[in-house]
């Protein structure tokens, strides 16, 4: 190396090839060496001097780390595959599934990260497995915690009050988001950019019949069921028949009356906006300061949402993210790059109390199942409302009398159905040509672990 010292040598090296790695054997520890080496995208480093097995050891490191790593992981997902197994032998109840499920999701998650499909393809087996019994556990149970709310788990209805109203009664500011159509292994993928700005506190709840945005998010920011917001806020309530863009429109209103009823007096009136699409995210990012100047801030994020139903929609979409690990990937990218990355970076710097979740999740719909109703039947592929519907039993959830689900009654003989495990429906008119266009899309509003089971995070600030 004549003429060249270490670092210029190492630029050198991986200016020819990026790819192989580099160990720097040095005499100095000073830290203005390292840091420039660690830069310049060393592997490794030994201080002089050194004897031959460090040298081996260290090799060894290097070329065969990501082997080792992949045998450890193999007979670790070997053994939580079992212990998914094991566990659904058992009488499971509503902590239990939650626990099944987050330990499905993030194996899944996991598994992201080596090459081994047949992991995955049992994974994907007993998942499928669970959400047969968790459909059947959902049937035997909703009806009761909907009429008791001291036999229900955590559900819609209670996060205001469960976590924001003492905040707020305490007088400290809270930004309140909402991340439409989030599942919980999207979560998951996003929740490492958030460690550098936030402590990170996670629970779990279950969202309410029909998972979906109507029924759902209005159940969240009123603190009420369905049908008890169309009988105390009829003119608040709006149907699910009218036109997709009047939806949910009174959210600020019903987020206002759960204050009010739960007796919450804030100095500043609380401030609510929905992000639609990408000119809405970067307006908020413009103006987030004058929106974090008052007591209680909501926000809605509709992208996620957009984003599964566009899938089915777009073929190239389909064509990017064909399967659920390049679909947590699209959304991933989406994140790491959008404004709502720089407006949660905002508001760590603010120091208010931040909480995020979401409304529902969604599932994969591999599987239709023939549905039959009349004109007036609704158009929902998970989930239908409407008089004389037939459908296979084993498919779906029957709710005969709504109002003991606590959902609108919408006239004599109205049924609910709402489609079990991956199963969405499809009319007998044009039935293949249906059942294939919606195939192996992300639907919502039916009862599987994905769609229910959802992420509710407490992050606090470690920059103010």
């Amino acid at each position: 190396m004549t003429g060249r010292d270490g670092l210029s040598t190492l630029q050198e090296i991986k200016a020819l090839r990026p790819q192989v790695p580099v160990i720097m054997i040095t005499k100095s520890e000073e830290e203005s060496l390292m840091e420039e080496a660690i830069g310049e995208k060393i592997d490794d480093y030994l201080t002089k001097p050194v004897n031959p097995s460090q040298i081996l050891m260290v090799c060894k490191k290097l070329l065969d780390s990501k082997n080792i790593a992949t045998e450890k992981r193999s007979r670790q997902y070997a053994g939580q595959i079992q212990q998914i197994s094991t566990a659904l032998m058992n009488n499971l109840d509503t902590q239990d599934w939650i626990d099944l499920y987050i330990k499905i999701t993030r194996t899944d998650v996991e598994l992201d990260e080596i090459a081994q499909t047949e992991f995955r393809e049992v994974l994907y087996d007993q998942r499928k497995e669970c959400n047969v019994e968790f459909g059947k556990f959902i049937e035997r149970n909703y009806a009761r915690w909907v009429a008791n709310r001291d036999q229900a788990p955590l559900m819609s209805t209670g996060l205001i009050k469960k976590y924001l109203v003492p905040e707020l009664e305490q007088g400290k500011p809270v930004v309140f988001m909402v991340i439409d159509c989030m599942r919980l292994d999207q979560w998951l993928i996003f929740e490492p950019f958030f460690y550098d700005y936030f402590s990170v506190s996670r629970e779990h709840y279950y969202s309410i019949l029909p998972t979906a945005t109507p029924f759902s998010r209005n159940a969240i920011f009123s603190g009420m069921f369905p049908r008890d917001i169309q009988k105390r806020y009829p003119d608040l309530w709006v149907n699910e028949d009218d036109d997709e863009g009047s939806l949910n429109k009174y959210e600020k209103e019903l987020l206002e009356q759960n204050l009010k009823r739960n007796s919450v007096k804030l100095n500043r009136a609380p401030k609510y906006i929905k992000v639609m699409n990408n000119e809405d995210a970067r307006n908020l990012e413009k103006n987030i300061n004058n929106y974090l100047d008052t007591d209680l801030l909501a926000i809605v994020v509709n992208f996620v949402d957009i984003l599964a139903h566009s899938r089915s929609d777009m073929p190239i979409l389909k064509e990017i993210a064909p399967d659920e690990p390049a679909y947590r990937s699209l959304t991933r990218s989406w994140f790491e790059h959008s404004a709502i990355y720089s407006i949660i970076k905002a508001i760590a710097r603010s120091g208010h109390t931040f909480f995020i979740t979401t409304d529902h999740g969604s599932v994969r719909g591999l599987r239709g199942t023939k549905v039959l109703g009349d004109r007036e039947t609704s158009t929902n592929l998970r989930y239908k409302f409407g008089r004389s519907l037939k459908v296979d039993r084993k498919h779906a959830i029957f709710l005969k009398n709504p109002e003991e689900y606590r959902l609108p009654n919408r006239g004599v003989n109205t049924t609910y159905i709402i489609a079990k495990e991956d199963f969405y429906f499809v009319y007998p008119t044009n039935y293949n040509k249906y059942l294939n266009y919606y195939k192996d899309s992300f639907q919502h509003g039916g009862a599987s672990m994905e769609e229910m089971i959802l992420p509710f995070l407490r992050l606090d600030s470690k920059l103010a």
